[in-house]
């Protein structure tokens, strides 16, 4: 680290995204050059041509270390924390040399690199209840909960609210009202208590809105840009699997029939057969499934984008009308995980925060008081993670 550290400064050129809407001009593109030691964050870079240049660059920072989310902006294209990019690794990440750094996505911008968290992120966390609601009665002195369950939601605890994967969503780009990756992640940290008593009318109200769980396009960009490593996307996958396999909650957006569809077709073919999917999902998770109304319904208004598909090449009719196959070898393979999966008498949900193995198995039971015995992310746990309460 010293030798990194003892490197001389080193010109960097920073391309900020400039835009004051108050102004009534478009937004335009702003070079300066700055001298910085190559470890020093793209944050210090733009307060120096700030401090130097141009004193109306528009930068939102407080901590600069990485804790408080406040600097989350687009660097080279990818949302990052300003403080928490060396500018060394964000030149090699450049096109030309060049750094370019935007506000972030899916947010009106405010001015230059800042944007409203407000009307976006804000609104979306609100939307969820971020709050614990209490089972009755309340205990005299603490809640007492298993460490399975606190390490269970240290994940989604870990989140800072900066932004960066409601940044990058590109299901927020096609549908803004989508709630979106981090009030999801935030969903689940409540979800997963065992404290809370509104399970199940929480995960029934994100099952039932079209712009809920069951609108994540499984992009896993979320997951890329998350700085603490939440992992939005698992944790809306959780509340899925917890909604449909705890609760059997048949929701009006056809994510569980759809989910139920593509699983059976998976496990009968061993590839997923496109042209059954749709009438699965909508008639029935059967052969006969396409023979139903509503499938009918569903295929008919689906016409317009399946005949622009033949035309570009994308469908054959003879593709669509008989089922991919692989040799019966993998099939079977294919079937037996299933069986494998099928056969547990519990279902494992692996929490990706916490790795390594328990030095003592015995006290991994042992229930702690919630809030102050809970796991710090360093903490280990079986390779299998835990179970959902």
């Amino acid at each position: 680290m010293a030798e990194v550290r003892d490197r001389p400064p080193e010109q960097f050129t920073l391309r900020l995204r400039r835009y004051d809407p108050e102004s009534g001009e478009a937004p335009y593109w702003d070079e300066h050059t700055v001298e910085l030691e190559p470890h020093r964050s793209v944050l210090e870079g733009i307060l120096q041509a700030r401090d130097k240049f141009d004193g109306s660059i528009g930068i939102r920072c407080s901590c600069r270390q990485a804790i408080c989310g406040s600097c989350g902006v687009r660097v080279n294209g990818e949302a990052s924390l300003a403080c928490h990019t060396h500018l060394d690794a964000a030149k090699r990440g450049a096109r030309d040399g060049v750094i370019e750094i935007e506000p972030m996505g899916n947010m009106p911008v405010l001015k230059d690199l800042i944007v409203d968290m407000d009307a976006v992120h804000w609104k979306k966390i609100q939307r969820v209840t971020p709050w614990l609601l209490a089972k009755q009665p309340v205990p005299e002195r603490e809640y007492l909960v298993s460490r399975e369950s606190m390490v269970d939601v240290t994940q989604t605890m870990a989140c800072i609210q900066c932004g960066a994967c409601v940044s990058d969503c590109l299901a927020m780009e096609v549908d803004p009202g989508f709630i979106g990756p981090a009030a999801l992640a935030k969903a689940y940290r409540f979800v997963g208590d065992p404290r809370d008593d509104q399970q199940f009318e929480r995960l029934n109200d994100l099952a039932q809105d079209p712009q809920g769980i069951f609108d994540c396009t499984h992009c896993f960009k979320c997951v890329d840009a998350c700085p603490k490593d939440v992992n939005p996307m698992g944790q809306i996958m959780r509340l899925r699997r917890i909604a449909i396999g705890d609760h059997h909650i048949v929701d009006e957006n056809n994510g569980e029939r759809h989910e139920a569809a593509f699983t059976t077709l998976v496990k009968e073919y061993g590839l997923l057969w496109e042209a059954e999917l749709l009438p699965r999902s909508y008639g029935g998770n059967s052969r006969f499934g396409k023979f139903a109304p509503a499938a009918a319904k569903e295929l008919l208004s689906s016409l317009p984008a399946i005949l622009k598909a033949v035309l570009h090449g994308k469908v054959t009719l003879m593709g669509a009308l008989k089922p991919h196959k692989i040799p019966k070898r993998d099939l079977k393979s294919v079937q037996a995980i299933y069986e494998k999966i099928e056969s547990r008498k519990e279902r494992y949900e692996l929490n990706l925060y916490i790795t390594g193995q328990d030095e003592d198995e015995a006290s991994s039971a042992a229930p702690v008081a919630a809030g102050a015995g809970a796991e710090s992310p360093a903490a280990p746990t079986s390779p299998e993670g835990s179970a959902n309460q």
